[in-house]
This record gives C-alpha cells, sequence and structure tokens, in this order.
C-alpha cells in the first residue's frame, strides 16, 4: 500500500513538472543600439565595447538571457556614421549609446525620440547637443569629458615640459565642430606663451602624413593631437612619424626634446553598465550629463560607471 501511494505520489509531481516550468515568467529581452566611431576591429573599440559588456554583466545584464546589443561600427567614415544612424534607430532599440562626438551628430539628426547616451564626447553643451549640464533637455544625456578651456592647458603644458617649443602644430579633424572651440582655447593663450599655432586640418592616414611631415622643421616644433576619430584611429601612425622626425633631427646634429617630439595619445577607456537601457527610461531634462568632476578620473586603465536616470557615474 505505502509503495503504491508512493509511486502515485511521484507520478503526480512527475505530470505536474512542466506546468510549473510553463507556469514560470520568463524574463524580458531588452534591446539596446552602439554606434561606435571606430573601426570593430581597432584595439582601443574592442577594448572599450570588452569593458561596456563587462559594466552591462555586473549589473545583471547579459547579452542573450536579457540584453540584446546591436552594434554599429563607423571605422571612421562620416557618410557611414548617417547611415549607420538610421539602421540602429529602425530596430527601435530603447537606447542607443552613442561612442565620441563624431556620431552623436548624426543619431540627433536621425531621431529626436530615442534616447541616446554619450560618452567620450569634450562639452556637449558648447557642440549643441545638450542645453545645459544641469538639464539636457531633448533625447540627449551622457558624460562629458572636459569643456574647451581644458585645451589651453595642453599648449601650457607642452611649453612646460618643452620650454625650447616656438612652434606647435594641433592636429583636429574638420569635420568635428568641437574641434573650433578646443582650438580657439588653445590660440587664446599661445601668443602669451610664444608659440606660434599651425591648425592642421586630417581626415586620413594621407593627410596626417603629409601635415606632419610638411610641418616639422626643427627642434623648436611640438604637437597637439585633438581627440577625433582620424587621431584615433591613426595614433600608431601619429607617433611613428614624430619619432621619425625626432631620428631626423638627431641625424643632423639637433637635440630634440623626446618629450614633445614623440606626443602620447591618451585614451580613457569606459564601462558604462547603463540601467537607463534596463529601465527603459527616456533621456530627458531630468537627466544629468555628468563631467569628469563627478567621475573623478584617474590615470587608471578602465573607468567604470554605473549610468542611471537622474543620477551618478561612479570609479570602480
Amino acid at each position: 500500500m505505502r509503495r503504491r501511494n508512493f509511486i502515485s505520489l511521484l507520478g503526480g509531481a512527475a505530470a505536474a513538472w512542466p506546468l510549473a516550468a510553463r507556469a514560470q515568467p520568463r524574463e524580458r529581452t531588452r534591446r539596446i543600439g552602439v554606434l561606435v566611431g571606430l573601426g570593430a576591429d581597432d584595439s582601443q573599440a574592442q577594448a572599450r565595447n570588452a569593458a561596456f559588456l563587462q559594466g552591462l554583466g555586473e549589473l545583471g545584464w547579459i547579452v542573450g538571457r536579457n540584453l540584446q546589443i546591436d552594434f554599429r561600427w563607423g571605422g571612421g567614415n562620416a557618410r557611414r556614421y548617417r547611415r549607420q544612424a538610421a539602421e540602429l534607430v529602425a530596430l527601435a532599440p530603447e537606447l542607443i549609446v552613442a561612442m565620441g562626438a563624431s556620431v552623436v551628430g548624426p543619431l540627433l539628426q536621425t531621431t529626436r525620440t530615442v534616447p541616446i547616451v554619450f560618452v567620450q564626447v569634450t562639452d556637449p553643451v558648447s557642440s549643441g547637443y545638450v542645453a545645459s549640464l544641469a538639464r539636457p533637455g531633448g533625447n540627449a544625456t551622457g558624460f562629458a569629458l572636459f569643456e574647451f578651456g581644458i585645451s589651453a592647458k595642453w599648449i601650457e603644458l607642452l611649453k612646460e615640459i618643452a620650454p625650447r617649443v616656438t612652434r606647435a602644430a594641433v592636429l583636429r579633424d574638420p569635420t568635428v565642430p568641437v574641434g573650433l572651440g578646443q582650438l580657439g582655447a588653445i590660440q587664446s593663450v599661445a601668443p602669451s606663451l610664444k608659440v606660434e599655432i599651425s591648425p592642421l586640418g586630417v581626415r586620413d592616414a594621407r593627410d596626417i602624413e603629409h601635415a606632419i611631415t610638411a610641418f616639422a622643421r626643427g627642434s623648436s616644433d611640438g604637437l597637439i593631437v585633438l581627440p577625433s576619430v582620424p587621431t584615433a584611429i591613426h595614433r600608431t601612425l601619429i607617433v611613428t612619424l614624430a619619432a621619425q622626425h625626432e631620428r631626423t633631427q638627431r641625424e643632423r646634429g639637433r637635440k630634440p626634446d623626446a618629450r614633445h617630439q614623440a606626443p602620447r595619445v591618451h585614451h580613457a577607456a569606459w564601462r558604462c553598465g547603463s540601467r537607463v537601457a534596463a529601465r527603459g527610461a527616456r533621456a530627458t531634462a531630468g537627466d544629468a550629463c555628468m563631467g569628469a568632476a563627478d567621475l573623478q578620473c584617474s590615470n587608471l586603465p578602465l573607468i567604470g560607471c554605473a549610468f542611471l536616470r537622474g543620477a551618478s557615474l561612479r570609479e570602480r
């Protein structure tokens, strides 16, 4: 009798298992888009992407389980930015992450309804992306690396570490409006430092090679590289050309200052675990833009942030 009752109980439990499994609610999958100015094969882009996914994972958002991410890689091509912005918007994501100033403009031209979270942007207010840092307005928010004024410090730093510099080239992408503000800040202090500024517009490797080769003449030359997609993509070429110029000066019997002849191109890798995407929240005037001071940035290789509605960024 006991055996018969046990078998009946076991059979009833087995029959209930599929019902219980079906009764459990499936976790909702969220969809976001990511538009990157660099190419998919760029080492910096890969590092930032890995950090971004790590940040999301730490918050419980896993691709393939409860999250779907549509990536688009611009590779420094302005036409491709516009096409890919339209592609992402057509997919109807809950928000789009814009990595770099070069892709924010095309996204804002494409949509004024899909929330946009931008990263690695200089002075979003002066660039026209948001109304103010406290109340961005519209559908875009994010965090800024710095405002234009900090660019003046770069020429001061160059002069401090290489006092002999009397001529400085400024490499910039002429298609990015933010570069004008940075250049203006540099030009505003250059006369007081007795440094002649030469803006050099570059869009590709050929432009960069021609500009640096034509500019470099002697040991009193310096180089300032403004952040942009072309200078990021071709950062190795820029440093290589500067090093070649240094060797040329040595062969001519001059003694260049290697600190300014071989400029270091710094890139802040980022991790952005976005609860805005997780909650489907809208980027509105209540979602404050966060700046470098809010991040309390250091020279760590990875700077992480948890970005939530109207909230904060924190270093992980």
